[in-house]
């Protein structure tokens, strides 16, 4: 291992949908990784790292890119977290592994730099899409996701194609209000785990929230998805930046 000296930097990143028919996104996070990543200490991925999962039994080579792109980052000494999105939920730790990742309850709590944040994707927050809530409590049973990971490969790539189908039909037609979260169960969030601060993706509304929590000022960030440019949260024991970078 190469032990690269680190800067008290964190990162967040959430939301960027990586696949084969968008390399220009592809190339944009392999920049990051190699531009602004190395400089870290620790680099958090709130979930949709990918635009489908359909198992660790996926062997493609677009797959193997990505991971041993990560793994380099994680050789040279930045620790990297993934935390499952509504896309790659069933991410397991055979790929975690080869990619240096270290898997993390879908809500966490982490001391950044003096600071109890709560990390997560943020689909456990958006209570008013209920026809989404009961798919995610169907698919995280383990029931199905022993069903669907005994099917062969080829019929989970086209399950995940046909979903995505689906997903984007319904989005179009929900209001936005319903896709996202629910203030209360923001406070909620925050009052449990006794913080002023929640970090999180999946919305594709990047923003900083004021909020009251605990009976105190609070924070909500909302990280960026990288549909049309790079997106990330950039954390100094100074500073927090949500940044944006061009895809090309």
């Amino acid at each position: 291992m190469i032990n690269k000296t680190k800067s008290a930097i964190t990162y967040f990143i959430a939301d960027l949908h990586l696949c084969e028919n968008r390399p220009d996104i592809t190339a944009c996070f392999l920049r990051f990784l190699k531009d602004d990543a190395i400089e870290a200490e620790k680099l958090y991925i709130l979930g949709d790292l990918f635009e489908a999962w359909v198992g660790d039994d996926d062997d493609s080579p677009y797959l193997k890119t990505i991971a041993d792109a990560l793994t380099k980052l994680s050789q040279i000494g930045t620790k990297i977290y993934f935390i499952h999105g509504n896309r790659d939920f069933l991410l397991g730790k055979s790929y975690a592994k080869k990619a240096k990742m270290q898997l993390l309850p879908e809500i966490d709590t982490i001391e950044l730099y003096g600071q109890t944040v709560v990390i997560m994707h943020g689909d456990t927050l958006c209570t008013r899409d209920i026809n989404y809530q009961v798919f995610r409590t169907k698919s995280r049973s383990w029931w199905w996701q022993t069903a669907v990971k005994s099917l062969p490969l080829f019929i989970r790539k086209k399950m995940a194609a046909n979903y995505r189908k689906q997903s984007a039909a319904a989005t179009a037609v929900k209001s936005q209000e319903i896709m996202d979260v629910t203030e209360s169960e923001v406070v909620t969030c925050l009052e449990q785990y006794q913080s002023q601060l929640l970090i999180h993706g999946h919305t594709h509304r990047p923003a900083v929230h004021e909020i009251m929590a605990n009976g105190e000022n609070a924070q909500r960030i909302v990280l960026g998805d990288w549909y049309e440019q790079g997106a990330w949260l950039k954390v100094t024991p100074e500073s927090i930046e949500l940044l944006n970078h061009p895809l090309v």
